[in-house]
């Protein structure tokens, strides 16, 4: 005999995998399922996903761990609202009319658009950006003024280059945009409109905090900003509602979770910093994945960065709610670097062998890793940075480059920390940490050592899927918990932490930073990106 009980939902979309996790009021998982979906590398540099796939790997999982959730002696209703977050920036773009992908996803990591940016660089130095009816700005006061509105710097990074590149690029996509049929979104927007009856119910929302990451979205208004998607050259029409971070958007149509309402949309890394219960001004939180974010609490008040970081959305706790803001930056590679070490250098059979490779030598032998396989984010946004190993000698070995990159991920750490301090006027006292690289002790060892703060890491490390399931049990009262009100999350994810404290003595950590410095500059404006448009009147 079954028995019902009292569970929230995680759907969690990352870059690779999709996984869909219960958890109890404690945030002890119940049951579980993860499954991989294909990626696509179709040229350098780009990086493709296939929205169908995704969608269809998430409906998999779902199922899965119902069934999981039922042999563990529970009902199918005991699951009473779900929530989700997925991976930031990646663009959608879907049929109107039929609700169809129109091409593949281009994912945040592409960077296929380096040219389109520079071409919209050269737009903000010569024509500039038109930030009221006949009112422009060009020049630095375009570009202050572009980051002003969005919070963002033009990059590869966000969405609005990616949306344009695919309607200049695939004809269907440039019809469907002409013709008004034409619906953009991330990953959140994708998922929520299929799962409430597609192209039947006709559901187009964008959640604050991932809207926030396309470029189009207005930090001040919180809305979109018609004078953003004028300066891309895009229709208002093509993007959805903007919707908070908890609230019920609609009831899943079909399968196991038939009529369970969708209650958190989240971004992951912002997903993460709830999870991680970082809800009050001074908290900080990186989550080491594929790539790694570092996102630090402002409470309701938006810091304007002058140090290359990122002015975004947190969460907003409900549809009438004050939104919190966020300090972020960014490292593009760092989980990723492993996989080249194990996928395309061999060095591993594993990721989790770095540890062990990079523990039998106990420095990097002089060796320095400047992860830049796609750029650099901040604080340096730099798109023409390249990947660099310097410091290569005969003593060179495996466990040197294995160490050295582990290294990279910390140094590039302590770049957005400094960043952070120098903004906020505040210490980070201590660095929460989650994700797959935080498996490792080494590497965390390592983080504490050359960023000299402690690193406390989480027994459940699920912190991305617990954001949202705290999003979603808070958008219908779930346990008592309310977001505005950190205290009713007392009694979530206790068990055991665990805190590695820095060894490494100041000195040699102030020299190994100059070092780094040194590498990163030397990596930097490698492959400098064109402005076609202007090449071709050029030419």
């Amino acid at each position: 005999m079954l028995q019902k009980g009292e569970f929230v939902g995680s759907l969690d979309c990352g870059t690779t995998s999709v996984r869909f996790i219960i958890f109890d009021k404690y945030a002890q998982i119940v049951a579980q399922h993860q499954l991989e979906f294909p990626q696509y590398y179709p040229n350098p540099g780009w990086h493709e996903q296939n929205p169908l796939e995704i969608q269809a790997h998430a409906e998999a999982c779902i199922e899965q761990t119902m069934k999981s959730l039922a042999a563990s002696g529970f009902t199918h209703d005991s699951v009473k609202v779900i929530g989700i977050t997925n991976q930031r920036e990646t663009a959608f773009v879907w049929s109107r009319k039929t609700g169809k992908p129109l091409c593949n996803a281009i994912v945040w990591d592409d960077s296929r658009t380096k040219n389109l940016v520079a071409h919209y660089e050269h737009v903000l130095q010569t024509k500039g950006l038109e930030v009221a009816s006949g009112v422009w700005k060009k020049g630095q006061e375009g570009i202050d003024a572009l980051r002003e509105i969005a919070g963002l710097p033009l990059s590869t990074y966000f969405s609005a280059t990616k949306v344009r590149w695919m309607i200049d690029n695939y004809p269907e996509v440039a019809k469907a945009h002409a013709n008004d049929d034409m619906c953009f979104g991330t990953l959140e927007s994708w998922l929520v409109y299929n799962l409430v009856g597609g192209v039947k119910r006709g559901l187009h929302v964008s959640e604050m905090s991932n809207a926030a990451r396309t470029l189009l979205f207005n930090t001040t208004t919180l809305n979109w900003d018609p004078m953003l998607l004028k300066f891309f050259g895009l229709r208002q029409s093509i993007v959805g509602e903007i919707v908070s971070t908890s609230q019920t958007y609609g009831h899943i149509a079909f399968g196991s979770l038939k009529g369970v309402p969708i209650g958190g949309l989240v971004g992951d890394q912002q997903a993460a910093l709830i999870g991680n219960k970082c809800l009050t001004k001074g908290e900080a939180k990186c989550t080491y994945g594929t790539g790694a974010f570092l996102l630090f609490c402002t409470g309701n008040e938006i810091v304007k960065s002058s140090h290359g970081l990122l002015s975004t959305v947190a969460f907003q706790p409900g549809p009438n709610s004050k939104p919190v803001f966020a300090l972020e930056g960014s490292i593009s590679s760092a989980g990723s670097a492993i996989t080249w070490l194990k996928d395309s250098m061999h060095m591993i059979s594993s990721s989790a062998q770095v540890n062990d490779l990079a523990a039998q030598e106990p420095t990097s032998g002089g060796v320095y890793f400047v992860t830049a396989f796609s750029g650099l984010l901040a604080p340096y946004w730099d798109s023409s940075a390249t990947g660099l190993l310097i410091g290569i000698t005969q003593y060179t070995n495996p466990s040197h480059i294995a160490r050295a990159t582990l290294e990279a991920t910390a140094f590039q750490t302590r770049a957005i920390i400094e960043s952070m301090v120098l903004d906020s006027g505040k210490d980070v006292a201590n660095l929460k940490v989650d994700g797959g690289m935080t498996n490792g002790d080494l590497a965390m060892s390592i983080l504490a050592d050359l960023n000299g703060n402690e690193v406390i890491r989480p027994e459940m490390r699920e912190s991305t899927a617990l954001g949202s399931a705290l999003l979603a049990g808070s958008a219908i009262g779930l346990f008592g918990w309310d977001l505005t009100k950190p205290e009713t999350l007392s009694e979530v994810n206790t068990k055991g932490t665990r805190t590695f404290k820095p060894e490494m003595p100041a000195s040699i950590r102030e020299k190994k930073w100059t070092i780094w410095q040194r590498a990163v500059e030397r990596s930097r404006g490698w492959e400098a990106g064109i402005d076609e448009e202007e090449e071709d009147l050029l030419s």
